[in-house]
Formats: structure tokens, C-alpha cells, sequence
């Protein structure tokens, strides 16, 4: 018998790019291994060391997946916001997670999935797995292109291709202004840019009286994308 929750989760999961084509039955029968998890704000959904049987589907707040340098400075490799898959490297063969991963300011709600109930999916529709190749390689070249940004520009220039990024990613169309709405702290974004937060506080208030952009603490607006530089 199908549930309003069992339809609920089948539609959360056609929203994953490479689940959207699939036939209701096999999202039917994964919908119903799903847990539904509750986190509260500033909590450890996981951490690096921990078995990797599980991935998750960001359905409401937002998740930061980072790692820590020896001397404890945290580092920031995704911020992520519904609908987001993540938890997923057991599905090429991670053992035990590599980094950790944070809800932020607000709840979190979560599904939970068995890494081994995606597997039998994936052996159901052998294509499937070209696709989540295609998926993972498309996270790889937006990490690469993090990376080759830390090296080659300068701390400004990265703050504004965050503020461009989650403008096109998340933004919400206001006239001719984009609205984001985040639970990001200033450290958050001083720890995804590779910056410190006085020079994340001291950009955005440069940016502010240039009227470019106009920001509190929950919320971004781009006033003109394309005079962000």
C-alpha cells in the first residue's frame, strides 16, 4: 500500500538528476528503506572515520561537508542546499568517510538511504551507474575549479565568485535582483573561500556602499549581477 509519505519520498528523489527517469516501482521500493531524520542546527550528521553504509538527500536547511587542518582550522568543500544528494563516495567504494558534515543555523531535514539499497538499483539498471559517473564527475570539475581558484585569485575575486555562484544556484529572481537566502555565517564563508572573516566582512561592505549588493545575516541580494567584479 502507498502512503502520502511514500509519495512524498518519491518525488524527493525524482529530484535527484540521475533518479528523475526512473519507473515509480524502483523509487517506490527504495522510498520505503528511506529513514527521515530530524538534525538540529550546528550538528554532526557525520564525521570523517565513520563507516559509509548510508547516504543522505538534503530536503530542508543546509549541510556543509568539510574537513579540518591539523591545527583545527575548518575547511569548507561544499555548502549545500535542498535538493542535495551527499554522503555518497561508499557508492565507488569509500570505506570510511573522508570528511565530515555539519547542518548549519537552521534545522536540517534529512533522508536517509542504505548505500546497499542504491547498489541493488544500480545492478536493477546497469546504466545507472554511467550516470552517477557523469555526476560525480561534474562535482570533481566543480572542485577542481575551486581549487585552481585558490591558487590563481586573489581573496576578493573569490568572494564574488561565491556571491556569483550561489546567485545563479540559488538565487531567487526580484526584478532585476537576485535574492539569496542562506544560513551562512561570515566564518562559513571565510572558510569556503579561503579567506578570514574580516576580509569576507570587509568585501561585502565594500560592495554594499558600492550599491551592489545589500546583505543581514540571512539573507544576500544582488542588485546587478554583471557589475559584480
Amino acid at each position: 500500500m502507498t502512503t502520502t509519505r511514500d509519495t512524498s519520498v518519491v518525488a524527493f528523489l525524482r529530484q535527484i538528476p540521475f533518479l528523475e527517469q526512473l519507473p515509480y516501482a524502483d523509487l517506490h521500493e527504495l522510498a520505503l528503506l528511506c529513514q527521515s531524520e530530524q538534525v538540529q542546527r550546528n550538528s554532526v550528521i557525520y564525521s570523517k572515520g565513520d563507516i559509509s553504509n548510508h547516504l543522505f538527500v538534503l530536503l530542508r536547511g543546509s549541510v556543509k561537508v568539510c574537513s579540518f587542518s591539523e591545527d583545527g582550522r575548518e575547511i569548507i568543500k561544499e555548502m549545500l542546499s535542498p535538493i542535495a544528494l551527499f554522503g555518497d563516495l561508499g557508492l565507488v567504494g569509500e570505506k570510511e568517510r573522508q570528511e565530515n558534515a555539519f547542518s548549519m543555523q537552521d534545522e536540517a531535514q534529512l533522508l536517509r538511504i542504505p548505500i546497499e539499497a542504491f547498489r541493488k538499483l544500480i545492478r536493477r539498471h546497469p546504466s545507472l551507474s554511467m550516470e552517477i559517473v557523469d555526476w560525480l564527475g561534474s562535482r570533481l570539475r566543480r572542485a577542481e575549479a575551486r581549487l585552481e581558484a585558490l591558487m590563481f585569485k586573489d581573496a576578493r575575486e573569490r568572494i564574488i565568485d561565491f556571491l556569483k555562484d550561489s546567485a545563479e544556484n540559488q538565487g531567487k529572481k526580484i526584478g532585476f535582483e537576485l535574492l539569496i537566502k542562506h544560513s551562512m555565517t561570515q566564518q562559513d564563508i571565510a572558510n569556503y573561500t579561503g579567506t578570514s572573516r574580516q576580509t569576507v566582512t570587509s568585501v561585502l561592505n565594500e560592495l554594499r556602499k558600492s550599491n551592489l549588493i545589500y546583505f543581514n545575516r540571512r539573507s544576500i541580494l544582488i542588485r546587478d549581477l554583471e557589475r559584480l567584479v
